[in-house]
């Protein structure tokens, strides 16, 4: 356990990329902008140990993989892939058809590539919390990339591609995804926006193509901070803490309380559970460096610590959580209450689980529909208008020494007398 003060006196928000690697990556990128396909099947024997002598899925074995899935888990899939589309219905940005003269216009992306993990787990959810936004964004070409896997690709995921109308699937991972993607090749197209979380080789992969190809976020590894009182129940905040630790050993996770007793239920609940999880091993290496049990004596100096982590997930679990909505104004995503764990949202909620990390929250949000439109201004402006701002317009022109656009306002001036 830390006191708030010495949290804040040692608590630094590193870049968890390791950029030692930024010149294997590069590589890897200009070989698959040379050599295309040829670059990818070699990598997909190097690194996944699998021989792809056709990279694309073929469409029969996605519809194949959707008819085999469990009648009950299907009906689960669909019941998550329901709620996805409903909020991000709602929260759509539509065209305003008025009579403003300037106004805003919004348009789908034509082509975006998701990156689906395949490494220590298989994430099906990952294509619900992605594909269904860019769905429901109008996007035309929806690519699926994810690394091929001896056994195939887990037909839960294929399920899910055919459930949100993916387009087209590839079997390819790491940085060389990133590539084949921004670059395009015989097989793969390129796409305007890549989205997705990955390893550190994807993220250095996005950092590297950024402004050749649009992406979501440098994801690092998962995080959550969580906020109790002594009212909380510690065993679930225990397995809060564990569902997060389990997915990487670099995850992070944070419990904030002016109750010394409830952390120290916390820690108990926790070593007397951690060894009964089936990923203990995972979980106990992310909890043994990256667990902090911080002690603070207000519900300000919660909003201070909260916001400064600006964390990925941020649930609030306190008798007065829906003060937290105002005072915390840096998170990837907010959960309030002792029924919303994170865990609903990785799967069911509606928004996406794809956020922010590594202190991101502080300048971007999570991924919605909107992050698969773009927009440009429409100026429709009458007479009238350009009457009363000609002037404005001539002198901050004149002032800039930008002459001929003077003269193009001043002409039609001009012709006004």
């Amino acid at each position: 356990m830390i006191t708030k003060d010495k949290f804040i006196k040692q608590y630094t928000d590193t870049d968890s990329l390791d950029t030692s690697k930024m010149a294997d990556v590069l590589k890897i990128l200009q070989n698959v902008k040379m050599n295309k396909d040829a670059a990818i099947k070699q990598y997909n024997e190097q690194f996944d140990g699998v021989s792809t002598p056709i990279l694309e899925v073929p469409q029969a074995d996605i519809k194949a993989a959707y008819d085999q899935v469990d009648a009950s888990l299907l009906k689960d899939l669909m019941q998550a892939y329901e709620n996805i589309l409903t909020y991000q219905r709602k929260i759509k940005y539509r065209t305003a058809h008025n009579k403003d003269e300037m106004y805003q216009v919004y348009h789908p992306l034509n082509a975006v590539g998701i990156y689906v993990p395949g490494g220590k787990a298989s994430y099906p959810s990952s294509v619900l919390m992605t594909a269904t936004l860019a769905q429901v964004a109008g996007v035309k070409e929806i690519i699926v990339v994810t690394p091929p896997q001896i056994g195939g690709i887990n037909p839960i995921v294929l399920a899910c591609c055919y459930i949100t109308g993916v387009t087209r699937i590839f079997q390819v991972g790491g940085a060389q995804a990133i590539a084949a993607l921004t670059y395009g090749t015989e097989s793969i197209p390129k796409v305007d926006k890549i989205v997705g979380p990955g390893n550190q080789y994807v993220a250095l992969a996005k950092k590297l193509v950024f402004g050749e190809v649009g992406i979501d976020s440098i994801a690092g590894p998962s995080e959550i901070a969580i906020a109790v009182d002594e009212y909380q129940n510690p065993t679930h905040i225990a397995y809060d803490c564990m569902a997060q630790a389990e997915h990487d050993e670099l995850a992070r996770t944070f419990v904030v309380s002016t109750s010394e007793s409830i952390l120290l239920k916390i820690e108990d609940e926790i070593a007397r559970l951690i060894n009964e999880q089936p990923r203990k091993e995972i979980i106990k290496e992310s909890i043994k460096n990256h667990h902090y049990s911080i002690l603070t004596n207000s519900i300000e100096e919660n909003f201070e610590v909260l916001n400064l982590i600006s964390s990925e997930h941020v649930s609030i679990q306190t008798a007065d959580a829906q003060k937290y909505i105002e005072g915390v104004n840096r998170a990837g995503a907010l959960f309030i209450g002792p029924y919303a764990p994170e865990a609903m949202g990785d799967y069911v909620l509606g928004p996406s689980h794809v956020l922010p990390t590594n202190g991101n929250a502080r300048f971007i949000n999570g991924l919605t529909v909107n992050d698969f439109l773009t927009s440009n201004s429409v100026m429709d402006i009458s007479k009238a208008t350009f009457k009363k701002n000609m002037d404005a317009a001539i002198n901050i022109a004149q002032a800039e020494s930008l002459f001929a656009h003077a003269a193009s306002i001043q002409i039609r001036k001009d012709d006004l007398t």
